[in-house]
């Protein structure tokens, strides 16, 4: 396996309705053995899932990966808090736009590249109700839009 395929293993579909996603960062992940057996099987959840910075370390927060099948005595708590693998100068720039602007971070998708896995997380300002509706507004028009270009295609 090349050092650059990048094999999805969970997304966060709630981040991109609920925020407006301004910069993108890749974390890496501090795991045990059996969650990252569990994680190849596609086992991970980031619904309801957080990232909080404490103590000049990032971690994340309620983020699922189920008890590895063929584990023992050496599985962990599904929800046990990780730490996330950042540079200091990201923790640093994140912790800043957190406490000055009223951003937020939000674990967007999680990852294998290579053999590592990542965790995609971004700085996010939440939307508001009208933002929402608004979003729903323009993805409606595309999708009729496409379908009206696929029926004018057909004849």
């Amino acid at each position: 396996m090349a050092k650059d395929t990048v094999k999805p293993v969970a997304q966060n579909r709630r981040a991109h309705h609920d925020y407006f996603l301004e910069e993108l960062y890749e974390a890496g992940l501090s795991l045990s053995g059996t969650e990252v057996k569990s994680l190849r099987a596609g086992k991970c959840s980031l619904k309801e899932s957080y990232v909080a910075i404490e103590h000049g370390e990032a971690y994340i927060y309620n983020m699922h990966i189920s008890p590895y099948e063929h584990g023992n005595i050496f599985n962990k708590d599904p929800l046990r808090t990780r730490k996330l693998l950042l540079h200091k100068h990201e923790i640093r720039k994140l912790l800043g736009a957190v406490k000055a602007d009223g951003y937020t971070i939000v674990p967007v998708r999680l990852y294998f590249k290579g053999n590592h896995a990542k965790l995609e997380i971004a700085l996010a300002k939440g939307k508001k109700l009208y933002d929402k509706r608004e979003t729903i507004a323009k993805k409606d028009q595309r999708r009729e839009a496409e379908r009206d270009y696929k029926i004018s295609k057909m004849y």
